[in-house]
């Protein structure tokens, strides 16, 4: 099958080939070359620069559902991957109309021109609304995304090079989309007309290490706005690289992949964490490895949680909030010991949302909580986590909301 947008006669630039064979043409826009990848769709109407460069969408070509990407172009204020030099988000991008120039006060650059310097691979002009319903009916398929402004393209190739795709599962990209190296976080969340600011070194009340395995910058600055230094390591550090920090808190950060392969090496390092009682957190890729780690398991999803819209109940205090997911994998709820209690689920399908341990200051949450879709509806969950750590040296609890 393939499938050209009918409005158009020029001649394509771009190729989506999914690994059954399926051929999309379109328009080219971006990077050129090409990139073996997952297709997805996300259901955001804001935020694709942050949407782009989150990490956990290594590996993954985003098709956005709302048909209008581009009007508010780039600057370097929304960028959410910890280290850009090496552009750890998004693979290749789908549009359904083509980008217009900004419109913005603060675009400093066309979103065609960000995408071109990034290495994102896109294309537009095409039935957007069509691929989604393909993928909720048949899954996120693995494909292979072309731009090549000539429009000459091996479409044999390109079909053998997306059946032979081995896909996300069992795959660890958390060490690619890790910072490296341990660093210090002191940025505070962004005010309107001020930008971001900086927490001083005498204003730190509290030292939170965070395992990145793929962490956003918001989350870091959410902790800072919270009077907390941060210290950043490497997805593959040992639990004495954590504990020699002497940390007040740890967190397991979001991150792209398999969570089961990148649990291989992190799973029995959060273990050893967990029986310190440190109070600890997790989110999206964290909190599936938190699941692993207390006797879980983790499962592919048919078509994931991507969106700015999802509704999540928390069953501690019985009320919803909408929320922002990233995720094509996610805790099996059944699959949860004694002594582990769910406390966030999904209104879309009842999977699991979040988790904590009975006794013990652990919990975590599969949405990202620093994304203000709602707009801070899930903010009290860094509130929680302090407050664990309030306790725990006998401070008062700072209100949850």
């Amino acid at each position: 099958m393939t499938a050209t947008a009918p409005w158009t006669t020029e001649k394509p630039t771009a190729m989506l080939v999914l690994a059954d064979g399926t051929v999309i043409e379109g328009k080219g826009i971006g990077a050129t070359g090409k990139v073996q990848a997952e297709v997805c769709f996300n259901t955001a109407l804001t935020g694709y620069e942050e949407i782009l460069t989150d990490p956990s969408y290594l590996g993954q070509i985003v098709t956005f559902t709302f048909p209008h990407i581009g009007n508010v172009g780039t600057n370097e204020e929304d960028i959410e991957d910890l280290t850009p030099a090496a552009r750890h988000g998004a693979v290749g991008v789908i549009f359904k109309a083509e980008m217009t120039d900004p419109s913005n006060y603060r675009a400093i650059k066309h979103l065609d021109a960000w995408l071109k310097a990034r290495g994102i691979i896109g294309m537009c002009g095409i039935d957007t609304r069509a691929l989604t319903a393909w993928i909720r009916e048949n899954g996120m398929p693995n494909a292979v995304i072309a731009h090549d402004p000539s429009g000459v393209f091996d479409l044999a190739t390109l079909k053998a090079e997306a059946k032979a795709w081995s896909g996300l599962e069992g795959l660890d990209l958390a060490k690619v989309a890790s910072s490296g190296q341990s660093s210090q976080w002191a940025q505070t969340p962004w005010v309107w007309n001020e930008g971001y600011g900086t927490l001083g070194s005498d204003d730190a009340k509290y030292h939170v290490v965070c395992l990145d395995y793929g962490v956003k910058r918001n989350i870091l600055r959410l902790f800072a706005g919270l009077d907390c230094k941060v210290t950043v390591l490497p997805a593959t550090s040992s639990t004495e690289d954590v504990l020699s920090l002497n940390p007040d808190g740890i967190f397991l950060s979001n991150g792209p992949g398999d969570p089961a392969a990148t649990g291989e090496y992190a799973v029995p390092v959060i273990k050893d964490l967990i029986k310190t009682d440190i109070p600890l957190f997790g989110i999206c890729l964290g909190h599936q490895m938190l699941g692993l780690a207390v006797g879980g398991k983790t499962a592919k999803m048919h078509q994931g949680h991507h969106g700015a819209n999802h509704p999540v109940k928390d069953h501690t205090t019985g009320k919803v909030e909408i929320v922002s997911m990233n995720h094509g994998f996610a805790v099996d709820s059944n699959s949860l010991p004694e002594g582990v209690e769910e406390t966030h689920v999904s209104l879309f399908d009842g999977s699991n949302c979040g988790l904590r341990l009975t006794g013990k200051p652990v919990f975590s949450v599969q949405h990202h909580p620093e994304a203000s879709p709602g707009p801070q509806d899930s903010h009290y969950l860094f509130r929680r986590f302090i407050n664990l750590v309030r306790e725990k040296k006998g401070e008062a609890a700072l209100a949850e909301r």
